[in-house]
């Protein structure tokens, strides 16, 4: 049996038997007005973050969402659409796309302005997307990009770049681990589908983006996770794992290469009233700037005693100097 049928028997059971401690921590549940969440909907929620956002949800976007879990993210996007059609939502498990479909009728009744047909349920793959070349606006994945290994990972990536339109956002939130894993931890094919043995170094999962041709990367969110520890796991010393919120954006790749936005400020505190670095970058006296890590490199370079740099907070919130 490969992981990924492992994966796929994973939730297939969870689809039948919704089980809240599955695997990952509990999204958050948007208080919007006029929204109700159904409460099979959120011990369905096998997630590890959010991947909505409002201000990526402006201008009724065309949706994509792939792993739809019991459909909570799903609903929350067609808050922001209320279009038939308007969020795509795929996943493998049949029986996850079934119970999906259940949890729409329950939100219909708790819901006035939703309705079903909003969503679009299709079977498929994440590494073959029955979606047109350049037809999404905002697609989404939480807590399923973190299991696939390398070539998989790759294929995923690659077909997200390919249905964005120019401009689009990928919206994800995935595991991360900076502590190295074990080659047992990491065949564990069970742990693998329960998003603790494919984490990745931050580093690492932010080039497969970039490798793809995403010329904007976000990162939004940086938070515990789990631990794995000698006791209950095949390891030697603690591992502590954490999950990222990241938005990859299907800007051109500059020449210099990716602008890649940690959480860094630069703040001017000299004589004048504003520092021009003469290359599209001008820091107001006292007023922080957000600023890519490249941007950081370059300003820091300059060797200027009146610019302070605060290190990657890794919270961006959009703005600075891209």
């Amino acid at each position: 049996m490969s992981y990924l049928e492992t994966t796929h028997d994973v939730y297939k059971e969870a689809a039948l038997t919704p089980d809240v401690g599955l695997c990952c921590t509990t999204n958050p549940i948007w208080e919007l007005p006029g929204l109700k969440i159904p409460k099979i909907m959120q011990e369905m929620n096998y997630g590890c973050g959010s991947t909505v956002h409002a201000r990526d949800l402006t201008n009724n976007p065309k949706m994509l969402y792939v792993g739809v879990g019991g459909g909570m993210e799903l609903l929350q996007f067609a808050y922001f659409n209320r279009q038939k059609g308007g969020v795509v939502g795929i996943d493998v498990v049949d029986e996850m796309l079934e119970a999906s479909r259940k949890n729409f009728k329950e939100a219909e009744a708790q819901n006035p302005w939703f309705k079903s047909e909003f969503v679009d349920l299709k079977k498929g793959d994440a590494m073959h997307l029955p979606v047109e070349d350049n037809s999404i606006d905002v697609a989404a994945q939480n807590c399923l990009f973190n299991i696939f290994k390398a070539d998989d990972l790759k294929k995923a990536i690659a077909e997200m770049y390919r249905v964005l339109k120019p401009h689009g956002r990928l919206v994800m939130s995935d595991p991360t681990c900076e502590q190295p894993m074990n080659e047992e931890l990491r065949n564990d094919e069970r742990l693998r589908a329960l998003c603790l043995s494919g984490s990745l170094p931050i580093a690492e999962y932010v080039k497969a983006l970039t490798d793809a041709g995403f010329g904007t990367i976000e990162i939004r969110a940086r938070k515990p996770y789990r631990i794995l520890d000698p006791k209950n796991y095949p390891t030697d010393e603690l591992i502590y794992i954490e999950s990222i919120e990241v938005a990859a954006i299907k800007d051109p790749m500059p020449e210099d290469g990716p602008c890649i936005f940690t959480g860094k400020a630069a703040i001017y505190y000299g004589d004048e009233d504003y520092f021009d670095d003469n290359a599209g970058h001008i820091l107001l006296k006292n007023q922080p700037l957000a600023i890519c890590d490249k941007t950081a490199g370059a300003l820091q370079a300059i060797g200027r005693d009146d610019i302070y740099f605060s290190e990657s907070t890794f919270h961006y919130d959009g703005g600075g100097c891209c």
